[in-house]
C-alpha cells in the first residue's frame, strides 16, 4: 500500500496532523495529500464536506493517483481529481495579470471579474490575496514598467505615455518622480541632467559608498576596492552627473560608518528607493525588522501577504542597493544559514553579530 511515509513532506508530515486537517475540513491541504475511507472505497480532499468518517477506518495518501492504486475511486463530491480551489484562484489571476499586461488601456475591476466570472468584491479580494496588491496597483506597475522600456526608444515623451498606457500627460507627470525616480526627459536620456553626489569612506568591514540623489540616499555599498565602488555606481547612473562629496556630504558618510560599527545608535536617512512595487513591499517589511533580529524569507513573503513567493523575496533582497539602510543582511534561510549577502556573506555574519552584541 503506497501511504505517505513520515517525513515525505514537510507540511501535514504525520498521520495526526493529516487526520486533524480533514477534522477541520482544511482548504489548505488540498493538494498536499487525499484520504481514503476504507468502508466506502472512496477517497476524498482533506476539505471534503461530506460527513466524517471514523479514524480507524481512515488512510492517508500522496496522491490521487496512489488512492487509485490502490483500489480506491474519487468521491463524487468533492472530485479530489478536480483542480483544488487553491489552484483555479492561482489560475484565474494569473490570467488576470497577462491580461492587464497586455491591454493597451488598463481594463476596470468589472471587465476583470466578468471575464473571470465573479463579482467585483469576489475577484479584487482572490486577486489582491495572490498578488499582494489590488489590481489597480498591479496595473499602475505594468504601466510603469511600460513606461521605464518605452522612454528610451520612443521618439518623444509623449508618445511614450500614451502608449505606456497612460491616460493624459498630467496623470503621468503627477506621479513622474515616483515612477522614474527623475524628469522623464533626463530618464530617457539615460538619467543625463541628474547630478549624484557621492563619497567613500573606510570602515572595519572595508570600503563604503554612499552615494545621493536631490531625492535622497540612493546608493550604499561595500567592497575592498574603493575604485570598483565608484565604477559600479557610475555602471548604475551611465548618463548622470557624478560630483564628490563635500564636507556637508562626508558628514553623511560618516553617520553611515559610525552605525556599521555601533549599531545601537540607529539609523534614519533620507532614501531615494528604486524598484518595482513588489520590490519596494519587500524592502519596506526589511526596514521593520530590529537591529539584533532576524528573519527568513519565508517570514517576509508571509509578512507582505505573499507565503509562496520566498523566492522572489530573496531576489528582492539580493537586488538592495541600500546596505544596512534596507536592512537584507538581517534576512536569513530557514535553517538559519546565511545564505548569500551582494556585499559578502562575511560582512553578513560581522553585521548580525555587532548587532547582537550592542543590542
Amino acid at each position: 500500500m503506497n501511504t505517505l511515509s513520515k517525513h515525505e513532506r514537510p507540511l501535514y508530515a504525520s498521520n495526526e496532523e493529516r487526520w486533524q486537517a480533514v477534522a477541520e475540513k482544511d482548504r489548505n491541504a488540498d493538494g498536499k495529500f487525499v484520504y481514503a475511507v476504507k468502508t466506502t472505497g472512496v477517497y476524498c480532499r482533506p476539505s471534503c464536506p461530506a460527513r466524517s468518517a471514523r479514524r480507524e477506518n481512515v488512510v492517508f495518501y500522496a496522491s490521487p493517483e496512489n488512492a487509485e492504486a490502490a483500489g480506491f475511486r474519487p468521491c463524487r463530491r468533492c472530485k479530489p481529481t478536480a483542480p483544488a480551489l487553491e489552484e483555479l484562484r492561482r489560475r484565474t489571476v494569473a490570467s488576470a495579470c497577462r491580461a492587464i499586461q497586455a491591454a493597451e488601456e488598463t481594463p476596470d475591476l468589472e471587465a476583470l471579474a466578468r471575464s473571470a466570472g465573479m463579482s467585483r468584491f469576489h475577484f479584487h479580494r482572490i486577486f489582491k490575496a495572490a498578488t499582494g496588491v489590488s489590481p489597480k496597483t498591479y496595473a499602475a506597475a505594468c504601466r510603469s514598467s511600460r513606461m521605464r522600456e518605452l522612454l528610451p526608444k520612443s521618439s518623444t515623451v509623449t508618445e511614450a505615455i500614451y502608449e505606456a498606457g497612460f491616460n493624459s500627460n498630467g496623470r503621468f507627470y503627477a506621479k513622474s518622480a515616483d515612477i522614474l525616480g527623475m524628469r522623464p526627459k533626463d530618464f530617457r536620456a539615460g538619467g543625463a541632467g541628474e547630478t549624484i553626489r557621492f563619497a567613500i569612506g573606510e570602515c572595519s568591514l572595508g570600503s563604503i559608498l554612499v552615494a545621493a540623489s536631490e531625492k535622497g540616499v540612493c546608493a550604499i555599498s561595500m567592497g575592498d576596492n574603493p575604485a570598483k565602488l565608484a565604477q559600479e555606481l557610475q555602471d548604475r547612473f551611465p548618463k548622470a552627473k557624478m560630483v564628490g562629496g563635500d564636507r556637508d556630504f562626508e558628514k553623511l558618510v560618516s553617520r553611515v560608518v559610525g552605525f556599521v560599527e555601533a549599531p545601537k545608535i540607529g539609523i534614519d536617512l533620507p532614501l531615494d528607493v528604486r524598484g518595482t512595487a513588489f520590490q519596494q513591499r519587500v524592502w519596506e517589511a526589511l526596514r521593520l525588522i530590529p537591529a539584533g533580529s532576524t528573519a527568513s524569507y519565508s517570514e517576509i513573503a508571509r509578512r507582505i501577504g505573499l507565503p509562496r513567493a520566498v523566492r522572489a523575496v530573496a531576489k528582492a533582497c539580493a537586488s538592495n542597493t541600500l546596505a544596512v539602510a534596507i536592512p537584507c543582511h538581517r534576512v536569513l534561510r530557514s535553517d538559519g544559514n546565511l545564505s548569500g549577502y551582494r556585499w559578502g556573506v562575511e560582512r553578513k555574519r560581522a553585521l548580525l553579530k555587532w548587532e547582537q552584541v550592542a543590542l
